[in-house]
């Protein structure tokens, strides 16, 4: 399974990502997990989200947003930033 990481890494008190919602120990060793820890891993990530959701707190960007505002600087970049 591809990993769930945004990029945005940071650890809050639980040792929860900020950005994947993966705690420390779902993190590590990522590509040795079994199929059935990555599915319990993606249960337990759709739960934190929703948790911080109802709690009002961030919600991390996506890696397609990620991507996306990436392309737009690289663009600002070219253009000598007049975009």
């Amino acid at each position: 399974m591809e990993s769930p990481c945004v990029a945005c890494c940071r650890l809050n008190e639980e040792k929860i990502c900020v950005g994947c919602y993966r705690h420390m120990d779902e993190i590590v060793d990522w590509r040795k997990k079994t199929p059935e820890d990555y599915q319990q891993i993606a249960i337990r990530i759709e739960q934190r989200k929703a948790a911080a959701r109802n709690q009002g707190e961030t919600v991390p960007m996506t890696e397609a947003e990620w991507k996306a505002a990436r392309a737009r600087n690289a663009l600002k970049l070219i253009s000598g930033g007049s975009q």
